[in-house]
């Protein structure tokens, strides 16, 4: 059954989790902002997801990067600093005991309004700080079977709309994709640009093999990805021809792997796309293929090697 690339194991622990709110430490079922708040009734904020693994946050300065470049665009005054930051995110993880296998959002809002109207200037004080961590695996079914997308009409938007590299809290046209991805019995969506070349998925970045070269997207319609970025970069390592171009349905359907890739399950192998059988290559509990696999040697290099701690 169908359950989204980002379904996970429960685990008892997230309960009892505490929430940094401002920089208080709450119980997970105390955590509140007020129903002004910018984030809450615009969608007007920032926000970035984290790995912790082995005590430290993968590629953590690239993700600062996009959240500060997130909100100056949006003109959001976050208020710390980096080191400030990456203090508070670190405090939070040690109250609560974490150092591997933790997923943590973290978000920026404008802060509170003073009524609920778009104008940055009804603005009262200081940004919103909300850092949720919890203990999150990912299903190792999505691994053994491959994941199932579906081609959405919902178009991704250019940066003549809403920028996709601006990583805001409105992501309403990926939602969209979503609900249709769903209701035809996909986990996820693939989502092409306004001239009808692939983008994106909806929660993920798209990657197709074809006789041994690596393609995705130009990057023009799709959020400037972390994890995306860091498996371009471990194909240039092993000598894996990796190109960003258009291409279309017509190059997916026929491809000889595809994967997508995240924050939260790194490298995942996709099986079907609107109801074509991709080859299924691996077996037992991985069924990627073998240029899907390698990357995946070589991404765990690079992301052990840009993880930072405190």
């Amino acid at each position: 059954m169908a359950g989204g690339t980002q379904d996970y194991v429960d685990d008892p622990r997230n309960d009892a989790v505490l929430i940094s709110v401002d920089g208080a430490l709450v119980p997970r079922d105390q955590a509140k902002v007020s129903v002004f708040d910018s984030g809450f009734v615009l969608g007007d904020g920032v926000w970035e997801g984290l790995r912790l693994i082995d005590g430290k946050i993968a590629f953590l300065e690239g993700h600062l990067d996009r959240l500060y470049d997130g909100a100056q665009m949006l003109m959001i005054d976050i208020g710390l600093d980096r080191r400030a930051l990456k203090d508070r995110l670190f405090d939070c993880l040690e109250a609560n005991g974490m150092t591997d296998g933790v997923h943590i959002r973290l978000m920026v809002t404008r802060g509170r309004k003073r009524s609920p109207y778009q104008d940055p200037r009804l603005t009262i004080g200081a940004a919103t700080i909300v850092i949720i961590p919890e203990w999150k695996t990912p299903l190792a079914q999505m691994y053994a079977r491959g994941i199932s997308l579906f081609t959405t009409h919902v178009r991704r938007t250019g940066p003549a709309d809403q920028d996709p590299k601006l990583n805001s809290h409105s992501k309403l046209n990926d939602i969209l994709a979503c609900i249709q991805a769903m209701n035809a019995g996909a986990d996820e969506a693939l989502m092409l640009d306004d001239r009808g070349f692939v983008a994106t998925c909806n929660s993920t970045h798209f990657f197709i093999v074809r006789d041994g070269e690596l393609w995705t997207s130009g990057g023009g319609f799709c959020l400037r990805g972390i994890t995306r970025d860091a498996v371009l970069r471990a194909a240039a390592r092993g000598g894996i021809t990796a190109r960003e171009k258009d291409f279309s349905l017509f190059d997916v359907y026929a491809a000889d792997e595809a994967f997508v890739t995240g924050t939260f399950a790194g490298l995942t192998p996709v099986s079907v796309v609107d109801g074509r059988l991709l080859p299924v290559l691996g077996g037992g509990d991985d069924a990627s293929g073998p240029v899907t696999r390698r990357l995946r040697e070589l991404y765990f290099q690079v992301r052990a090697e840009e993880a930072r701690g405190r």
